[in-house]
């Protein structure tokens, strides 16, 4: 028995959770029926898997303190960018806490509106769940693959990193090897996320390889089109898709809610991301001895830039 056990235990360096494990009651116990243990851990197991979707403290917060309020129970968080420390009590004096982290960070809007559904229907039908029907909706929804496959995450970046250097007054060479240098480095962080592989290495390498591809796909351009050197410094464009915008909004709504850990953690996560990426992008362009400068101004009329 303690070698099943043994085996069962999860080997990773972060390690996994077996939660339906850690239950004592019946699949068949109502889940305000449970125990102060087992009610804190179906609280806790839906704070983490929010946060895992990115979302910042404030919104993991409510959704937390709305199942535990459905439970009959009261709960105090304490959240950062990959950690929750949080405390249950109930009617009977007694208290139960948990610390709970994550590997990595990340954004899945996909299953964050799936927890943000199952918790209103939760609290709708006032925790009438047994622990067996909780269990397997959250099954459901950590086992949910990502919404779009690594070919479609590359060719979205590749189209708003177009889009943004345009904006930011570059023109149709620009916005064409953009197009491919965001394209084919999101394609390549998107499948080194898939494998696991850590932050810095995936910022890193996808950002080198988006700022080569805008390099080959303007030297073919020179080669087939003549075109003028200023076109290359729109290479800042095709790394405009690390940048972590989900993370600054989160962290400036988690500080003005004065939910401080989180916001300087999470600010703190997207100016590590934005230094690799800087570094990265200076790495490539003094191995082809780029020097920066302002890209050829547009000649379109207002009215038509408008």
């Amino acid at each position: 028995m303690e070698n099943e056990q043994a085996r069962r235990l999860s080997q990773k360096h972060h390690m996994k959770i077996l939660w339906e494990d850690f239950f004592k009651s019946d699949d068949d116990t109502i889940a305000q029926d449970a125990t102060l243990v087992e009610k804190t851990s179906i609280v806790g197991r839906i704070g983490i898997m929010l946060l895992s979707c990115g979302t910042g403290a404030w919104r993991v917060r409510d959704s937390m303190d709305t199942v535990a309020r459905t439970l009959g129970i009261t709960c105090s968080t304490d959240i950062g960018l990959v950690s929750i420390e949080y405390t249950c009590f109930d009617v009977d004096n007694e208290s139960y806490s948990q610390t709970l982290s994550l590997p990595s960070t990340g954004v899945n809007m996909t299953k964050l509106n799936e927890l943000e559904k199952l918790i209103r229907q939760f609290e709708k039908e006032r925790g009438n769940w047994t622990i067996g029907q909780i269990h397997k909706k959250l099954r459901e929804i950590e086992n949910q693959k990502s919404a779009y496959p690594s070919i479609i995450a590359g060719l979205s970046a590749g189209l708003a990193c177009a889009g943004f250097i345009f904006l930011l007054g570059g023109g149709l060479p620009e916005v064409i090897c953009a197009f491919f240098g965001a394209g084919v480095g999101n394609y390549v962080r998107s499948i080194m996320g898939k494998r696991k592989i850590t932050l810095v290495a995936k910022i890193a390498v996808a950002v080198a390889i988006a700022c080569a591809v805008y390099f080959i796909c303007f030297h073919i351009g020179m080669i087939l089109f003549h075109l003028d050197y200023h076109h290359a410094y729109g290479y800042i464009g095709a790394m405009l898709f690390v940048i972590p915008g989900f993370p600054f909004i989160t962290s400036g709504l988690d500080m003005s809610k004065l939910d401080m850990r989180s916001g300087l953690e999470r600010l703190t996560y997207a100016i590590l991301v934005i230094i690799i990426a800087t570094m990265a992008g200076w790495a490539v362009a003094t191995i082809l001895n780029l020097h920066p400068g302002s890209m050829l101004r547009l000649k379109i009329d207002p009215g038509m830039l408008t």
